[in-house]
């Protein structure tokens, strides 16, 4: 391909990113500002784009994403497997910080550890794929349970700071810090967590392992399709 043609291609993807959830239709002068590109060369590419499917133009004049949007979309969903995504986070954060790396997701009342990596060092918190805890109790379950829609006024400062350190509540000997993770529209997909013997996590350990846990959520949610939920 041709740098032009290269350069016409990103162009073109950089439309279809103008949009998001809080800017799902764009006039032709909010997509030239957004893309940083002349009128005339937005309406061309839209031109292409809609004749393609990935844009429509209502009789208002709006561009909205189109429907070939949401077939490439389905079909992302459907191949997705979470633990691709997730299990070389876990790694990455167990590389960081030294200490077990888990991703947590909500069942009602509990939370279920669904991935983990645990520590290399011999003395470590232990964690098994599967094993249920309280949510109540802990990092994770304060994080998951700070995005109940009726959610106590103690927990808003969870959401407030996007992020919750533990230390011995729910095991007199271990700690924790946890981040939520959301997908691209903005939904609670589960809790990224970090756990430690809690001699050794102390605030320069906490520091590490909140600044690795947003960097890696964010990256997850970068990646994550859009909960049907």
């Amino acid at each position: 391909m041709t740098k032009i043609g290269v350069d016409a291609v990103t162009r073109a993807l950089a439309i279809l990113k103008a949009f998001g959830p809080d800017r799902r239709e764009l006039t032709l002068t909010e997509l030239a500002t957004a893309t940083d590109l002349y009128k005339s060369t937005v309406l061309r590419l839209a031109a292409s784009l809609e004749e393609c499917g990935f844009l429509t133009r209502g009789n208002d004049r709006l561009y909205r994403p189109g429907p070939e949007l949401w077939r490439l979309g389905a079909l992302y969903r459907q191949s997705l497997d979470l633990g691709d995504l997730v299990r070389p986070t876990l790694h990455r954060l167990v590389e960081a910080t030294g200490e077990t790396a888990s991703f947590y997701i909500r069942d009602g009342n509990q939370r279920i550890c669904l991935y983990r990596m645990n520590s290399p060092r011999a003395v470590r918190h232990h964690l098994d794929e599967g094993q249920r805890l309280p949510l109540d109790r802990g990092a994770a379950g304060h994080v998951l349970a700070a995005y109940d829609q009726d959610v106590a006024a103690s927990r808003k400062k969870v959401l407030a700071q996007g992020y919750y350190v533990s230390l011995g509540e729910r095991d007199p000997e271990v700690a924790a810090a946890a981040v939520p993770v959301l997908d691209g529209q903005g939904k609670l997909r589960g809790a990224l967590s970090v756990s430690a013997i809690r001699s050794r996590f102390d605030t320069q350990a906490q520091k590490l392992a909140l600044k690795s846990l947003k960097s890696e959520a964010q990256a997850l949610a970068g990646l994550l399709p859009a909960s049907d939920a």
